[in-house]
């Protein structure tokens, strides 16, 4: 669903443009309080797996595909905050250096793919468990359900401001209808991957997914053939290898560099919802080239590499691993003033106090 430029007038793509900018700055305070020591990494893992999952298109109805959005996950694995900064990552990433999205429309696509679905699918999310038992499989299911209608959520958002700011007179009803209803379909991939990727990390590491934080069941020995509750004073140390995030970070990142770099060259090729509600309905009539049309790797492709499935390749590890660093970095820093905020207070505390 990435918005080109030229679909939204000037006055609207800076208005979004502001709204993102305020998005990700409430997200940057916000993110102070979701992220730790063993998070931070981590949350720059999200971003590249999302960026890696996005290369996959996946059909989903006549000469239409789909592809994950990741608003949902990420909110769910790393917190609606850390998750619209994970989302604004991968997009700013892919508009600069793979010409994928509109530089103009990049204030659009936070807004509609990042806002939109974070808080969509988070909302539905936390609801959901609310009413449901406090179990993984209720975790798996709410993940489900919130990624399902997060999807549909944002297409009917971007008619909405394309009936605002669009730059072709259309039918807005024909587009909200087309939109929605081939995004309702998509959503249901989303949903599956969502809840499949929750799902797989909630079975190795529950204490990593923050949606599922208050979950995790006590230790248990097994005592005279039964199992009985490990006091807090034993279980700490043999909850200490539970700590270490090496094993799911290297674990999630050679996944993310098997997806981009071997198992998109096998995804659909037909265009995405988006691109074919557009073609169908007129409304990319006035799309203007990409700025960084001519870069090195536009269009997900290695600049001077003949071979496709090479050029494709290299493309996708080349993204990965630019998008984990960034967001690395990114995070750490978020991570490394929070620590800073912390020490302040408590040595601000400490004086009154003295």
């Amino acid at each position: 669903m990435h918005v080109p430029d030229g679909f939204i007038n000037a006055p609207v793509s800076v208005a979004a443009g502001v709204v993102a900018a305020a998005a990700v700055a409430v997200s940057l305070r916000g993110a102070r309080r979701e992220l730790d020591e063993r998070t931070a990494p981590l949350a720059g893992l999200v971003a590249a797996f999302i960026f890696a999952v996005q290369m996959l298109n996946f059909p989903v109805a006549a000469g239409t595909s789909g592809h994950l959005l990741g608003g949902a996950l990420a909110a769910i694995l790393v917190g609606p905050y850390t998750g619209v900064l994970c989302v604004s990552v991968v997009l700013l990433m892919q508009g600069i250096l793979f010409a994928d999205g509109g530089l103009t429309a990049l204030g659009v696509n936070v807004t509609v793919m990042g806002v939109v679905t974070v808080v969509v699918a988070y909302a539905i999310f936390r609801g959901l468990l609310g009413l449901l038992p406090p179990t993984r499989r209720s975790v798996t299911a709410a993940a489900f359900t919130g990624a399902l209608l997060s999807v549909p959520a944002a297409a009917a958002v971007f008619t909405l401001v394309y009936a605002i700011g669009g730059t072709t007179d259309v039918p807005i009803g024909k587009v909200f209808t087309a939109m929605v209803g081939v995004h309702v379909l998509i959503g249901i991939g989303e949903a599956l991957i969502t809840a499949a990727t929750v799902g797989a990390v909630i079975a190795v590491r529950p204490d990593l997914v923050h949606g599922a934080r208050g979950l995790a069941s006590p230790l248990k020995l097994r005592v005279d053939g039964a199992l009985v509750d490990v006091p807090a004073a034993a279980a700490a140390p043999l909850a200490a290898g539970a700590g270490s995030t090496k094993k799911v970070w290297v674990t999630g990142l050679v996944t993310a560099l098997v997806l981009a770099g071997f198992v998109s060259f096998y995804a659909s090729a037909n265009p995405d919802g988006l691109e074919k509600v557009a073609a169908d309905k007129g409304i990319d009539q006035k799309v203007e080239e990409h700025a960084a049309a001519n870069s090195p790797l536009a269009d997900y492709s290695v600049k001077d590499v003949d071979d496709a499935r090479l050029s494709g390749g290299l493309a996708g590890v080349i993204g990965v691993g630019v998008t984990v660093v960034a967001g690395t970095g990114i995070f750490w820093a978020v991570r490394r003033r929070r620590t800073e905020d912390l020490t302040a207070t408590s040595a601000s505390t400490s004086v009154s106090a003295g």
